[in-house]
Parts: C-alpha cells; sequence; structure tokens
C-alpha cells in the first residue's frame, strides 16, 4: 500500500495548496488506492520523520521499503504507471516529464517569490521594491507559458502529469488577480480542475484541516 505524508491542518491562506495535494491527485487519476499518514509541526523535526524527508516538509511516500520525497518525483513515479498520466509512445512521455520540470524550475519559483513576499514579508522596508522586481518576473514567466498554449486545451496534445504539475503551480498566486491577465491560463487552470481526480485529491486534503482546526 502508497502510504504519504500530510499535515493534519495549516492556516488557511495554505489550505488547498500543501504539495502532497500533487501525488494524491496523480494517484488519483491513476486509480491507485493510498493511505494517509498526518503529521503536525512537532513531528516535522524527529529523527523518525527526517528519514523520510530530510527536509521535514510533506510529502513523503512509502511503498514497499521505497521511501521517496519532493512532490515532482512522487508524481513522476506515479505517472509511469499509467497512461492516465504519461503517454505510450517514448517522445510523449518525455515531453510530459518536460513539463514537471518546467512547472516546478521555470515558473513556480517565480511565482513563489511574489507570494512569499505578499504573504510574509509586505512589511518590511525592502518589500515594495522587491515586490515590483518578483512580479515582472512572474509576469515573464506567465507570458511565455500563456504564448506556448495558445489556444489548445493543454500542453500537449492531452492531459498528462505535466499538467498535473503546472495547474498546481498556478493555483498559487490566489490572493492576487494575477492569472486573470490571461484568459486562456485562467481557462486551463478551471479545466483541469474540474477533473474528478482533482477535485477528490483536494477533497481529501481539505478533510483533516477542517478536523483539525483549532478551536476558536
Amino acid at each position: 500500500m502508497i502510504r504519504l505524508t500530510a499535515f493534519r491542518w495549516v492556516p488557511q491562506f495554505a489550505q488547498g495548496l500543501v504539495r502532497d495535494l500533487r501525488p494524491r491527485w496523480a494517484l488519483e487519476e491513476a486509480g491507485l488506492p493510498y493511505e494517509v499518514r498526518l503529521i503536525g509541526s512537532e513531528d516535522q523535526a524527529t529523527p523518525e520523520y527526517r528519514r523520510l524527508q530530510p527536509f521535514g516538509q510533506v510529502p513523503a511516500l512509502e511503498e514497499d521499503g521505497l521511501v521517496l520525497f519532493e512532490s515532482g518525483a512522487i508524481v513522476l513515479h506515479i505517472a509511469e504507471r499509467t497512461e492516465a498520466l504519461m503517454p505510450r509512445e517514448a517522445e510523449g512521455r518525455e515531453r510530459a516529464r518536460t513539463w514537471v520540470f518546467a512547472a516546478l524550475n521555470s515558473v513556480e519559483p517565480q511565482i513563489q517569490n511574489l507570494t512569499g513576499v505578499d504573504l510574509f514579508h509586505a512589511g518590511e522596508d525592502w518589500a515594495p521594491g522587491w515586490r515590483r522586481v518578483a512580479e515582472h518576473r512572474a509576469v515573464d514567466r506567465l507570458q511565455k507559458l500563456s504564448d506556448w498554449l495558445g489556444d489548445r486545451d493543454y500542453l500537449e496534445d492531452r492531459f498528462t502529469a505535466g499538467d498535473l504539475m503546472m495547474t498546481t503551480v498556478l493555483r498559487i498566486p490566489r490572493h492576487v488577480d494575477l492569472l486573470e491577465r490571461w484568459p486562456n491560463l485562467v481557462a486551463y487552470r478551471r479545466r483541469c480542475e474540474a477533473r474528478p481526480a482533482f477535485r477528490r485529491a483536494l477533497e481529501a486534503q481539505m478533510a483533516p484541516f477542517a478536523e483539525h482546526a483549532p478551536a476558536a
């Protein structure tokens, strides 16, 4: 049985965005059963957990003695098992892998820089200047992504693990109207979010947050 780690609770601004959503979604697309080990901040620095995830983050995956960490690596591990996430032909598979890395390396860092300033450093003296730089860089990457997508439904000729990963990245800046500058990116994100597997994964992630919410 595949087991994932996930947080039992996170603040409202992070709910629905925690990276265990990515392998949950992949597993739902693949139709593979899994169970979840919920952890809290008290678990992250323990030697036991650091043996699974050296940085104390989520998710980590355990399966038949195999331990993986990093959401991209886990999603690719799952995607290799199913044509739902990886085309059968070699070129299509390599293109899907390429888009996984593009989401993580080309797009996500720029969006995270902007989000980090807004959510964690807005009151700092240096924040306004750096925010202008961060927004410029995020806009540049999103414009290039929009140019590539054009009027396609997906990044290639069908939904793949690359679309799964890119969609989770495009969901990050929900505190600002950043993505709305590109109607095709908004439509693309919504198209992917409408997939039943995504809805099941999101519901599964959100359920523990409601159950373990701190008392008011």
